[in-house]
């Protein structure tokens, strides 16, 4: 008996009702609910990644302009790395390993 009076008088309690309620609106009905910001905590995480990668992407890509634009024989071997040119009298032979 003494147990169940202590629940019902838990339950009757003004402030643990509202508590309790606001923590239900603000889990599931509220716009910005807890699942649409770890949605978007998600989302954010994947786009710092994201910009991490691209940064690096861009420092090898002004590296690579960088050594292009000092000499001409770096040209002459990106030109023949990158798109496969070659002089006139040369063959060249592609061979793709599995």
């Amino acid at each position: 008996m003494k147990e169940q009076n202590w629940v019902l008088n838990i339950l009757k309690n003004k402030y643990f009702v509202t508590i309790t309620l606001f923590v239900v609106w603000m889990g599931f009905f509220d716009t910005k609910d807890w699942g649409l910001i770890r949605e978007r905590q998600i989302k954010l995480e994947a786009l710092q990644k994201s910009e991490k990668e691209m940064a690096k992407l861009i420092a090898d890509t002004r590296a690579e302009l960088s050594m292009l634009k000092t000499s001409a024989e770096s040209v002459e071997k990106y030109a023949r790395e990158k798109y496969l040119m070659k002089k006139d009298n040369e063959d060249i032979f592609v061979v793709k390993t599995p």
